[in-house]
């Protein structure tokens, strides 16, 4: 085992496996990912029946595809939470100009 990982430390690739190991996903809960849900059912059902071969490449397609569902559920909430800001910072706006001129009144 020592002698593997020395090799990989030369080779470069102890990062990327260290990186792999790394990576986890978020909490898999269906509430909090509707849009990933089916994936998420696919992935643990893969892991239910693979206990042995989840740790040799054997869900990892699953994972890939959830990995990327997480990325585009993100980048839709950062969307909406982006657009929710500017509707408020335009409220905040129009509340301080309004206060403004009936301040100065």
């Amino acid at each position: 085992l020592v002698a593997i990982l020395h090799q990989l430390y030369i080779s470069g690739r102890l990062a990327l496996l260290i990186h792999l190991f790394e990576s986890m996903h978020p909490p898999l809960t269906l509430h909090k990912h509707p849009m990933c849900a089916e994936i998420i059912e696919q992935f643990q059902k893969c892991h239910v029946e693979h206990p042995v071969g989840k740790f040799f490449g054997e869900c990892t397609d699953l994972k890939i595809k959830l990995d990327r569902c997480f990325r585009q559920e993100k980048a839709l909430k950062r969307k909406a939470n982006f657009e929710e800001s500017k509707k408020f910072k335009e409220q905040l706006r129009a509340f301080r100009k309004e206060n403004a001129v009936s301040g100065s009144q």
